[in-house]
């Protein structure tokens, strides 16, 4: 992660500019529990290409799995969408230069649904800030899914980007009733009101829900609460809560030579969810089999695509002969065609619809489950209708 070279600043700058940088855009907390996390699942989506691309897409059914939506009723996403572009999410910080910099955009630049697909923008202001790591943490959706308060996840988010340094710092209450959304209820002024009805219970399902535990201290003038902030530290039960579904690849010895020859953490668990750790294994050995390889990750990414070592190894392989083999290449196409977002919801959605020993395979094998091969091909023709009809002999 880059950093503001220290020396270019001077005094007080020095101390404080990195930490700075953590939490620097404050978005409206005026967002419901869905649109909150609907945002994060949209940023995830677009983020590898949030300053290379001007547009980004998700179909919509994807889309609602992900924020835990199961509803076919489109004027709330409609509704949702509409309220993200109405929103208003502000900055103030340094750049790299240490000079300070302010400035104001609207959430979404603009969101359509279209052909069940949705498509949306960041301005180019803001896509730059959301891309910067120092800036904005990206929040796990597995945890985001099981608030069900949009004040405990508007909370979540604004303590999570703190989670290294073990303190928010301290926040004037105005500034904190606008992350909650509640600065325009005179009820809200009250401390009293705010804390029984705001605080206690959102740091109660944070450090009941998520990944994080917070502890809230105040500070006073007189008897009066000027100020509050918010303690930080890792939850101890997030092992138990098995809330990132990523650490049991990451615990097996197939992620590790992956990691070990330069693959990186997101393609790893990408390659192992998509053929299965047996499938991964083969091609790792035969890889490390071959002499003069420059580029050990890009060969791989070849032959796990064209199953170097396998049958019909070879640039010129013929079509696939049997039908089963035929439909395997066609799922390996479809699941390819997909973005990163796209390829986890279509492997949880999917998961959710197994158990016992079914289950046990897919996590085995991936989409190359034979146990599963025809549960796979009736999902894949669920979700993109006509899939296999060019298969067809």
């Amino acid at each position: 992660m880059d950093e503001i070279a220290r020396d270019r600043l001077t005094g007080s700058l020095r101390r404080g500019a990195v930490k700075k940088h953590v939490a620097a855009i404050h978005v409206s907390g005026k967002l419901t529990l869905l649109q909150r996390k609907l945002s994060n699942v949209l940023l995830l989506n677009a983020y590898d290409t949030l300053t290379t691309s001007r547009r980004h897409q998700i179909d919509a059914r994807t889309l609602c799995m992900m924020i835990g939506y199961n509803s076919n009723d489109f004027d709330t996403l409609k509704d949702s969408l509409r309220g993200l572009a109405e929103t208003v999410a502000e900055w103030d910080m340094l750049d790299e230069q240490g000079r300070q910099e302010w400035g104001v955009s609207s959430l979404l630049s603009y969101a359509k649904l279209k052909g069940g697909i949705c498509e949306y923008a960041y301005s180019d202001a803001l896509a730059e800030k959301l891309h910067d790591p120092k800036v904005f943490a990206l929040i796990n959706l597995n945890i985001q899914r099981r608030f069900t308060s949009g004040h405990a996840l508007a909370l979540y988010e604004n303590c999570y980007r703190f989670v290294r340094t073990g303190s928010t710092g301290w926040w004037s209450l105005d500034l904190f009733r606008r992350l909650m959304g509640v600065a325009d209820s005179a009820y809200y002024e009250s401390y009293k009101h705010l804390n029984a009805k705001i605080i206690k219970p959102a740091v109660a399902e944070v450090n009941k829900t998520s990944n994080i535990i917070v502890t809230p201290e105040v500070k006073k003038m007189g008897r009066q609460v000027t100020d509050i902030r918010f303690l930080i530290e890792e939850n101890p039960q997030l092992a138990i809560l098995d809330l990132d579904d990523g650490e049991g690849i990451r615990n097996g010895p197939v992620y590790r030579r992956l990691r070990d020859l330069g693959v990186s953490d997101r393609l790893a668990r990408q390659w192992i969810a998509e053929h299965g750790e047996a499938y991964v294994t083969r091609k790792v050995d035969y890889v490390a089999g071959q002499d003069g390889v420059r580029d050990p990750v890009r060969y791989l990414s070849a032959a796990l695509k064209a199953d170097y070592g396998g049958e019909g190894q070879g640039a010129a392989t013929p079509a696939p002969s049997s039908e089963r083999a035929r439909r395997l290449a066609r799922i390996k196409a479809l699941v390819e065609g997909r973005t990163p977002t796209q390829r986890d919801a279509d492997k949880r959605m999917f998961l959710s619809r197994l158990d016992g020993a079914a289950r046990d395979d897919f996590e085995r094998h991936g989409w190359m489950s034979a146990l599963n091969a025809d549960r796979i091909a009736a999902f894949w023709e669920e979700l993109v209708p006509g899939a296999f009809e060019e298969d067809a002999v």
